[in-house]
């Protein structure tokens, strides 16, 4: 293929990799907790590549890509404040004069618990286009594995994490895996990510189906 024949990344695409790199940037300026900011961000710019060749490729709609640009973006947050500090109930109280842990009675930040619901929510779509695609599965095929493979990488992920710190910093071990003090943290990290992949696959593989007329039927 020639290079004039090679298509473009989306403008949107392009974009959104630009403000990623702007977000990671501004992050990593002046961090309260630079002693745990090479850990956090391991997975953080493998992760950018790996997005950077998918719009190279143009293997994902726009609406896929900003589903994978917002977890990434959600991580490089969190990663600033090693998900236990994200200090989002200042935010609220700043700009909408609320406060959700007083109206929650939240004793805990519960920054963690949203990531891992959006992984479920966001990251079964973007992966049921691949295996669509190159798996050649029907569509409710591939967003039912689709499904599982998430349940399996958030499983994966808790254990990844357990290793990873109990090996490089295990004098540490609570506060980089963000437990809080609580002793089924991982359990309720993957119980979000179940829910939030559950919900969408109950969305996208059982879609509403219009009414056939009878004339339709029979041309089919």
């Amino acid at each position: 293929m020639s290079p004039s024949s090679t298509p473009r990344p989306h403008l949107a695409q392009v974009l959104l990799l630009a403000a990623l790199l702007g977000l990671l940037g501004l992050t990593l300026w002046s961090p309260p907790f630079p002693r745990y900011q090479l850990l956090q961000h391991l997975p953080t710019l493998p992760a950018w590549i790996a997005l950077l060749l998918a719009a190279r490729r143009r293997t994902f709609a726009n609406s896929s890509f900003a589903a994978l640009a917002a977890l990434l973006a959600l991580h490089i947050v969190g990663a600033r404040w090693t998900y236990s500090f994200v200090p989002y109930d200042a935010w609220s109280r700043e700009l909408l004069g609320w406060s959700p842990e007083v109206h929650f009675g939240w004793t805990r930040d519960h920054y963690d618990r949203l990531v891992h619901l959006m992984f479920g929510l966001l990251g079964v779509a973007p992966l049921a286009v691949l295996l669509e695609r190159g798996g050649r599965l029907s569509r409710r095929a591939a967003v039912l594995t689709a499904c599982s493979a998430v349940l399996a990488v958030s499983g994966l992920y808790e254990v990844f994490e357990w290793l990873l710190t109990i090996t490089v910093a295990p004098d540490q071990a609570e506060t980089y895996n963000g437990q809080q003090g609580d002793a089924f943290d991982a359990q309720k990290d993957m119980a979000l990510a179940a829910a939030g992949a559950a919900f969408t696959t109950a969305i996208r593989a059982w879609p509403a189906r219009s009414p056939v007329r009878p004339n339709q039927e029979r041309s089919s």
